[in-house]
């Protein structure tokens, strides 16, 4: 029996397309799930500059690493400044996005087992 190999995703080249996407819309703001499964997923969001998610519940565990740009994480009355290359946990309750400046970011999310 033969595995069957993820795809790779050329990040970059699919940001800057959603990018051109987001900032083109209303809402100033774009996503494209690039990793699906029965345990994770993976999501690649633009956002414009003022580009929100407005409050939202949580997963379980998820990760918010920005690719490109900058985007403030608000849970409660703490907030997270997130720069290019940086990474955090989203933590476990309702949270907002706010995209500081034109952003990408990479969205982790467990699903359970």
């Amino acid at each position: 029996m033969m595995a069957t190999h993820a795809e790779i995703t050329d990040l970059a080249a699919l940001g800057a397309e959603l990018l051109d996407q987001a900032k083109a819309s209303p809402h100033r703001r774009v996503s494209r799930l690039v990793v699906t499964g029965p345990r994770q997923r993976a999501v690649l969001m633009a956002l414009g500059e003022g580009g929100e998610l407005g409050e939202h519940d949580s997963p379980a565990a998820a990760t918010f690493h920005v690719l490109r740009g900058r985007a403030r994480l608000r849970s409660g009355d703490t907030e997270w400044v997130v720069e290019a290359g940086c990474l955090v946990e989203i933590p476990p309750e309702r949270h907002s996005v706010t995209a500081l400046t034109d952003c990408l970011v990479l969205l982790t999310v467990w699903l359970g087992a």
